[in-house]
């Protein structure tokens, strides 16, 4: 097989076999391994979004000649940019080599000039991100919903949003997200268009909700609504159309009612998670709008 040409950016250690280099969609089959590995939820169109968003600001780490670890940045609108897939190799930990991802994506995004770097944090990797000065500014609970798997999914038939509709949907996004991602939801829409939903109240759009179908689970998110009677309606209708025994959802703990919403359809908390910035936090959308996020590594 043909070795992937990402541009090589340094090597980590002299002394150790160990070097960084631009992502490329020829190493999408290693980045599936490492997220096996972590038992993760992506699928090769998820990072092919990484990679279509964002060319030069996907990084690999290479050992002996195999990719071992990566990181991935989104950025919006110039405001802000997302870190995410930050993974090792479990057989090449302790070498450094997320600190060095990680220090690689916030070179490039500190010499792109984006003033905002944010991410979401699990509990092991937060103390490394309070050191590289990152700040807390949410946090967020990973909820998991298991259920017989006789549910065939109600997507024939089902009104997909009109066009004009889904332009609303990411007029409103940029507004609660704090930045325009208006094409990694267009491509969410395209995969999945069964999960992309709306609430509207007297011809507006109060509530949305977008969904992915991964590799250990369907996802929803991000999840929209401004009362608890339209994220009902809107998680009622995500829950008909997927047909998976296993339904994952990143609740925003800010938002006041989706956590007691999801215990009470059967879904269990599984961990924490922390939402960080670093840098100003100039646009920090509407967080109490958002019962849950489009996921970790997109934010």
């Amino acid at each position: 097989m043909e070795r992937p040409s990402g541009r090589m950016l340094q090597t980590v250690n002299p002394e150790d076999p160990m070097s960084l280099r631009i992502m490329t969609m020829a190493d999408i089959p290693a980045g599936m391994r490492l997220k096996d590995l972590a038992r993760w939820n992506q699928t090769p169109a998820d990072w092919a979004r990484f990679l279509r968003s964002s060319p030069e600001g996907c990084f690999v780490a290479e050992c002996d000649g195999h990719v071992c670890g990566t990181a991935t940045t989104i950025v919006y609108e110039d405001r802000f940019a997302w870190i995410g897939m930050v993974l090792v190799d479990p057989l090449y930990r302790g070498r450094g080599i997320g600190t060095a991802l990680l220090e690689g994506a916030i070179q490039y995004l500190d010499e792109r000039g984006v003033p905002t770097l944010k991410l979401d944090a699990t509990p092991q990797g937060k103390p490394l991100y309070e050191k590289l000065g990152f700040a807390v500014e949410n946090e967020l609970e990973r909820w998991v919903l298991k259920r017989e798997s006789s549910n065939t999914g109600k997507t024939a038939g089902s009104r997909h949003p009109r066009r004009f509709e889904f332009r609303k949907i990411t007029e409103l996004d940029r507004r609660v997200f704090g930045g325009d991602r208006s094409g990694l939801l267009e491509s969410l829409d395209r995969d999945a268009p069964a999960f992309t939903l709306v609430v509207e109240h007297q011809n507006e759009l109060t509530g949305y909700a977008l969904g992915r179908e991964g590799s250990r689970a369907d996802h929803l998110g991000p999840w929209v609504s401004p009362d608890v009677a339209s994220a009902r309606a809107l998680l009622d209708e995500f829950l008909q159309r997927s047909c998976r025994d296993t339904i994952f959802v990143d609740w925003m703990t800010s938002n006041s009612f989706a956590g007691s919403l999801l215990r009470s359809y059967g879904f269990e908390l599984t961990r924490p998670l922390t939402r960080m910035y670093r840098g100003p936090n100039a646009s920090p959308g509407q967080a109490e709008l958002i019962c849950a996020i489009l996921g970790p590594e997109f934010g």
